[in-house]
C-alpha cells in the first residue's frame, strides 16, 4: 500500500474528507485506512461538495475489492493499482470515475521514485 501516492495512511475521515473538499473537483479521490476495520481502507471520492466513501479489502486469497452500489457484481483484482484504474471508467458502481488523485505529498517528498510503474495516476480525465 505505500507504494501507491493516494494513500495517506492512519489520518481521520475528517482529515480525509478536508483534503478532498480542499481540491474541490469531483472525482478527486483518496485511499486511507478504515477507523472502524482493522486492514481494511477506505476509498474517499467528492461528487458534488459531498465525500463518498467505499470500503476496499483484501480477500483471505490476497485478492482486492471495494463495495459498490448495490446490483453491481463484486469485482476481484490482483493489485490495488488495478482497482484503482478500474475505477477511473465510468458506471463501475461508485457515484462517479476516479479522475484527480489527492497524492500524499508527504510520502511522495520522503519516497522520490518508489511510484514507478504506477501511472494509474497520471491518466488523463
Amino acid at each position: 500500500m505505500d507504494t501507491l501516492p493516494i494513500y495517506h495512511g492512519r489520518i481521520t475521515r475528517e482529515a480525509g474528507e478536508k483534503l478532498l473538499l480542499e481540491a474541490g473537483v469531483d472525482g478527486s479521490y483518496l485511499l486511507r485506512d478504515s477507523e472502524t476495520i482493522p486492514g481494511a481502507y477506505c476509498l474517499c471520492v467528492l461528487h458534488q461538495g459531498y465525500v463518498y466513501t467505499y470500503r476496499v479489502s483484501q480477500t483471505e486469497t490476497g485478492s482486492w475489492s471495494a463495495e459498490t452500489a448495490p446490483g453491481v457484481q463484486r469485482r476481484l483484482f490482483r493489485k490495488v493499482h488495478n482497482l484503482i484504474s478500474a475505477f477511473q471508467k465510468p458506471n463501475q458502481g461508485i457515484v462517479t470515475p476516479l479522475q484527480h488523485p489527492v497524492i500524499n505529498h508527504m510520502k511522495a517528498k520522503y519516497s522520490p521514485g518508489r511510484n514507478e510503474g504506477h501511472d494509474f495516476h497520471l491518466q488523463p480525465s
